[in-house]
């Protein structure tokens, strides 16, 4: 074996089979292993390589099955049914091979997941690339840690069906639900369902990361006391689809003049533009133009034919004003401070709104500088 040859003497060689100490024979498998992984193998020499590496795997000396598992635990010249035997041995021999070897099959893994118990599952979670058969099979059989592990797994290949599991198995565990919050991407029936479940702190992430449909979105604005915490105004500003979101409003008599007026005060004129058009019946570029484009008299015009009520026009002229007159100015906490100094703004004008709005913009004047404390 040329390969082995340039890498080890005959005496090398004896010392791996007959070597008077583990330590020794250790020394001469990680030595060889090592040649191994480096160097190009013939046909002919992979089989030798592959013969030599059963011998290791039987030795008596743990040291010696871990100098295979460390030392080529990422690599294609383990033979199928050594790294099998080995993902049987003891956690310090079975653990690199099952993070990293690209040797096991999908069958395989599913098999040890199965019946491997949690640290080799933990170890499965971990490997770089994760089939979807795999993570059907850790949503079934799977322990708390492995799931969180998985979840957390950029590689890991999930499906819908999965992800459901993954819920109806651990819904009282807020690791494994985090863990499922923040993949890169969920399925739209998933993130509905984690909402309801998750902390206020991963709810955000969810609103702001995942998409949610107008339906959904409403419900968990104006849902149960629990949830209080995200109301129909915060929902505005975080939404993706706010043409869908505010035809829902409207076709559950939800889009009011104030709430309009608060989105406006909080600084979604976005949401604002988009409501007024639906109420008004025109599109959204020709509604944009009147509010910020076509003179004094462009938003009083698209403000009546939305039907809004004529004694709270002068607060949203107020309020349109005072977003024309601000600018981010792209410092930390951007959009946090101009939403504060909008509110701020707006609430000092003559023309007010009502005492139920003020006081509702108030409240939240007040929450957002707690969060500035928190955050200082």
């Amino acid at each position: 074996m040329a390969t082995t040859r340039s890498a080890l003497t005959d005496e090398d060689i004896r010392t791996l089979v007959k070597g008077a100490t583990p330590d020794e024979r250790a020394v001469a498998a990680r030595k060889l292993c090592g040649a191994m992984d480096r160097q190009p193998l013939s046909d002919e020499d992979r089989a030798l390589a592959a013969d030599i590496l059963r011998v290791m795997a039987v030795d008596a000396a743990e040291l010696v099955r871990k100098a295979i598992a460390e030392t080529l635990r990422a690599s294609t010249v383990v033979p199928h049914d050594v790294a099998v035997r080995l993902a049987r041995d003891v956690e310090s021999v079975c653990l690199p091979l099952l993070t990293h070897s690209p040797v096991f099959t999908d069958q395989d893994l599913s098999e040890i997941v199965r019946l491997g118990g949690p640290v080799r599952q933990v170890a499965i979670a971990r490997r770089p690339q994760l089939s979807r058969s795999v993570t059907d099979t850790l949503a079934e059989h799977g322990g708390e840690r492995a799931l969180t592990t998985a979840c957390a797994n950029p590689g890991a290949d999930f499906g819908e069906s999965g992800l459901k599991r993954v819920i109806d198995r651990f819904e009282a565990s807020e690791q494994v639900l985090a863990a499922m919050a923040y993949r890169q991407a969920l399925p739209l029936s998933i993130t509905e369902r984690l909402i309801t479940l998750v902390s206020d702190q991963v709810r955000d992430h969810l609103l702001e990361h995942q998409p949610l449909s107008a339906e959904a979105a409403v419900e968990i604005a104006t849902g149960a006391a629990e949830r209080a915490t995200v109301d129909l105004v915060d929902q505005a500003g975080r939404t993706a689809d706010v043409k869908g979101l505010v035809a829902h409003l409207r076709a559950e008599s939800r889009l009011t003049a104030s709430l309009l007026l608060r989105a406006l005060a909080h600084g979604h004129m976005t949401f604002f533009e988009w409501g007024v058009a639906e109420l008004a019946g025109v599109p959204h570029h020709r509604t944009w133009l009147m509010i910020h484009d076509a003179g004094p008299l462009g938003l009083r015009a698209i403000y009546e034919r939305a039907g809004l009520p004529a004694r709270l026009f002068p607060a949203f002229r107020a309020a349109v004003d005072t977003f024309h007159s601000m600018e981010f100015d792209g410092g930390p906490r951007d959009r946090e401070r101009f939403q504060e100094r909008m509110l701020q703004r707006f609430l000092t004008q003559p023309a007010g709104a009502g005492r139920e709005d003020v006081d509702y913009l108030l409240d939240r004047m007040g929450r957002a500088a707690d969060v500035a404390r928190e955050v200082a």
